[in-house]
C-alpha cells in the first residue's frame, strides 16, 4: 500500500497551521493576563496609598486633639494649684490671727447710728453690727469653699473636655 505523501503533507501543514495560531492565541491570551495584573496591581497600590493617606490624616487629628487635652489639663491643674495657694494663704492667715471672718447681723438700731454722717464713733460700715467667727468655724467654712471651688474648677475642665471632644 502506498502512503499518500501529498495527504501527508497536507495533515503535517493544518497541524503546524493549528499548532501556531494556538500559540498565537496563547500569546494573545497571556498578555492580556499580564496587562490585568499590571491594572489590578496599580489599583492595589492606589488603595494602599489612599489607606496610608487616611490613617495619617487621623493620626494628625488625634495628635492636634490630644495637644488641646494636654493644654486644657495643664490650664485645669494651674488653676487648681492656684486656687490651693489661695485657700493654704487664706487658712494661714486665719491661723495667725491676721485675719478673721465675720459675719453681717444687722444694723444697730438701738444706738441710734443707722447711717453716719461722717466716719466717727460708729465706724465706716453704716453701724452694722458684725459677730466674730470663732476660728475653727472659719476654718470650716473656707474648707467648704475650698471643696466648691475645687468642684467648680473640675465642672469647667469636663466642660471644656466635651466642647473639645463635640469639635
Amino acid at each position: 500500500m502506498a502512503v499518500p505523501w501529498r495527504l501527508v503533507g497536507v495533515l503535517v501543514l493544518v497541524l503546524a497551521g493549528f499548532g501556531t495560531a494556538w500559540q498565537l492565541q496563547d500569546w494573545r491570551y497571556g498578555r492580556q493576563l499580564a496587562e490585568q495584573a499590571k491594572v489590578n496591581g496599580e489599583t492595589l497600590h492606589q488603595l494602599a496609598t489612599a489607606g496610608a493617606d487616611a490613617q495619617k490624616a487621623e493620626q494628625e487629628k488625634r495628635l492636634v486633639l490630644e495637644q488641646k487635652l494636654s493644654d486644657s489639663e495643664q490650664t485645669h491643674y494651674r488653676k487648681l494649684s492656684d486656687a490651693q495657694r489661695d485657700q493654704d494663704r487664706l487658712r494661714d492667715r486665719l491661723a495667725t490671727a491676721d485675719l478673721r471672718l465675720s459675719v453681717l447681723i444687722g444694723a444697730d438700731s438701738a444706738s441710734g447710728c443707722d447711717v453716719p454722717k461722717a466716719a466717727g464713733a460708729c465706724g465706716v460700715d453704716h453701724a452694722a453690727i458684725r459677730a466674730r467667727l470663732d476660728p475653727a468655724h472659719a476654718q470650716r467654712i473656707i474648707a467648704i469653699t475650698d471643696t466648691g471651688d475645687r468642684g467648680l474648677i473640675a465642672l469647667q475642665a469636663c466642660q471644656s473636655y466635651v466642647q473639645e471632644m463635640s469639635r
